[in-house]
């Protein structure tokens, strides 16, 4: 049977894409967020403090689990060899199976083992330190691949279907990019055109994480719009896939500067057939299906890098100890002891961001889209600087690798492929770059609802007037509220002054202040940017790397609280969260100085002069060692004519 006929890429402008992008949002607030509030002036204390805690079935659960998982992770997993090979060994992966890591979210009556997002996260932690290309194989399963998203939006006959698959023998991946779509969906190519009762897919994918050894795939297709009384809306539209279908073809294995052992590809459809029973949801919903499944599933990227600052950490002080210039250890001499500081302090805060944000998504009391956002956001960027850390603190060591350190007969620490392997952090699941715009959307969300209107240029005087009144009657409530609060009040948040412990209850009143001075700052933006605003991206991101600290800090106490209340090292943590809060208020500071102060406009004359040529004199004096060929491969959808290289596992 003959395919019907691919329609060709689609053509937007930057209106169209936004428009596409506000659509997938998730509109509605119907729970409470302590992000959102601190945005908007509110330090909401009472939406993390007192910590939020596991159920003891949950926990033991959680803890059987981690107790084999270490002995697996100790006794079976050779990350050297990983690294060496670029390739996860067969075995480890049969391994890995058969211990139930690849069904750690999924539901017991699925064959899974039913961990929370918790214990979840602290497994990707203890994997990810062995072999971060693991971390990375069973969180893109997990996270973004088959499991997450049926488990939201699936129908019980796909769950029944699936699920099973996917807690024990079947490896999944998920597929949106594309070699000319990276964040901007409303260019996806990728087609899936109605023929019966089954999708035809044409298209390809680019960056498939898991797709050169995926058994499922869950595909991102753009569905046109069809006529007649059973007419579907069209759109961009989620499927499983069979990763054996005929059509498909994994035509390369990319490699990266890290997580060498990754089973990243290059994959094409042609004319693959998809029975309509397995779309995800309506034709249409499947870039708010992935969003919405990212906002869970982006909190597996900072568990990875808490477990990164853990190992960071542990080499840093044991090097420091024995490492001796100028007649003592390097860890006395204070330019490196700070840098321990810095590591010590920010794992701290980080593991608390990530078990806070966690617990609040098992418990599913808060809407958590932008604490985990910003944990993936803040997790990802100080993991890579105290990765850097590391290597500065180990000197010519930590430049070289661990089989030159090895061969030489030394310890081999792999510090320089931590930094490698952390970098794509930054980049995965929503670049830093793109969650800072994100997050600023969500961060201003209130302030469009009631005002949106006013700056769009293409609504009526009317519109224009009925918004103006509404505004007035909101902000004429809200700002009065940013002129003072309990941050001023120097009794305010005693509990966090215990007796005998160092003082975290400046730092909170530190933070209930500067919440309301960030909303005032983000506000006069507004009134001075208005219609601009959204171009203002240098502005943006730093309000919200403010609200990441002061996120981080809030997290970072509200933990050393909760340690001392169960006497679990609650005088180390205290000093910690000490440590971090003052380490952050310069940052803060720092951030909030940019905010007006900065080379913003500047550097836009400068980048419109280097894209016009008026620099390239300066390009004179190196030669260019890149290779020849296209800035971006040809995604025409058509018939492979590469090998396939996919392989598959067991």
């Amino acid at each position: 049977m003959s395919a019907p006929p691919t329609p060709s890429r689609p053509t937007v402008t930057e209106r169209e894409a936004r428009q596409v992008a506000e659509a997938a949002r998730e509109q509605d607030w119907r729970k409470p967020s302590f992000a959102k509030e601190l945005f908007l002036g509110r330090f909401r204390l009472d939406l993390l403090h007192p910590h939020p805690l596991p159920a003891d079935e949950d926990v033991q659960r959680g803890e059987e689990f981690l107790a084999k998982l270490r002995d697996f992770c100790e006794t079976k997993i050779d990350g050297a060899v990983i690294e060496r090979d670029a390739r996860i060994p067969d075995d480890v992966i049969t391994g890995l199976k058969e211990l139930g890591a690849f069904g750690m979210k999924i539901d017991t009556k699925y064959g899974g083992l039913g961990l929370t997002q918790v214990y979840y996260n602290k497994a990707l932690a203890l994997v990810g330190s062995a072999s971060p290309a693991i971390g990375a194989l069973l969180s893109a399963h997990q996270s973004i691949g088959v499991p997450q998203p049926l488990k939201m939006f699936g129908t019980q006959e796909q769950k029944d279907t699936f699920l099973p698959r996917c807690a024990r023998t079947d490896i999944s991946a998920f597929l949106l990019t594309e070699p000319d779509v990276g964040s901007d969906p409303a260019r996806l190519a990728t087609a899936a055109v109605r023929d019966g009762d089954d999708y035809v897919l044409d298209g390809v994918k680019l960056w498939t994480t898991n797709g050169v050894v995926a058994d499922l795939l869950v595909v991102m297709a753009r569905v046109p719009k069809s006529e007649g009384a059973e007419g579907g809306e069209g759109g961009i539209t989620a499927f499983v896939v069979e990763a054996a279908s005929e059509g498909i073809t994994v035509e390369n294995r990319n490699a990266f500067m890290g997580l060498r052992g990754l089973e990243n590809g290059v994959t094409r459809f042609h004319r693959v057939r998809v029975p309509a029973a397995n779309r995800i949801g309506p034709e249409g919903a499947g870039l708010k299906i992935a969003l919405t499944t990212l906002n869970t599933g982006r909190l597996s990227l900072p568990a990875m890098c808490v477990g990164a600052g853990k190992w960071c950490l542990k080499i840093a002080r044991e090097w420091s100890a024995v490492r001796e210039q100028w007649g003592k250890p390097v860890a006395l001499h204070e330019a490196v002891g700070s840098k321990i500081s810095f590591i010590a302090a920010t794992t701290f805060a980080l593991e608390a961001v990530l078990d806070l944000s966690s617990q609040m998504a098992d418990e599913d009391r808060n809407d958590i889209r932008i604490e985990a956002a910003l944990a993936k956001l803040y997790g990802s960027e100080m993991a890579c600087l105290m990765a850097d850390e590391l290597v500065q603190i180990r000197g010519g060591r930590g430049f070289e690798t661990a089989a030159s350190l090895e061969a030489r007969g030394e310890r081999a620490v792999p510090a320089e492929q931590i930094l490698r392997d952390l970098r794509i952090n930054r980049i995965f699941e929503g670049s830093t770059e793109i969650m800072h715009l994100l997050i600023a959307r969500e961060a201003v969300d209130a302030h469009l609802s009631v005002a949106g209107d006013l700056i769009d240029p293409d609504k009526t005087l009317s519109d224009k007037a009925r918004a103006g009144a509404q505004a007035g009657v909101f902000y004429a409530k809200w700002l009065p509220k940013l002129v003072a609060g309990p941050g001023q009040l120097p009794r305010s948040y005693a509990d966090f002054h215990p007796s005998g412990h160092r003082d975290l209850s400046g730092h909170l009143r530190y933070v209930e202040r500067t919440a309301r001075k960030l909303a005032r700052s983000t506000f006069y933006a507004m009134s001075r940017w208005q219609g601009r605003m959204e171009t203002k991206q240098g502005f943006l991101g730093r309000i919200v790397d403010i609200g990441a600290e002061l996120f981080a800090m809030s997290a970072a106490c509200v933990r050393a609280e909760h340690l001392r209340t169960k006497d679990d090292h609650g005088r180390e943590a205290y000093q910690l969260a000490d440590a971090f809060c003052r380490q952050s208020r310069i940052r803060v500071e720092e951030l909030f100085g940019r905010l007006w102060s900065n080379t913003d406009d500047l550097d836009r004359k400068v980048v419109k002069g280097v894209l016009g040529g008026a620099y390239e004199w300066l390009e004179q004096g190196v030669v260019d060692p890149s290779g020849d060929g296209p800035w971006i491969a040809d995604a025409t959808p058509g018939a492979g004519t590469k090998e396939n290289v996919r392989r598959a596992i067991g």
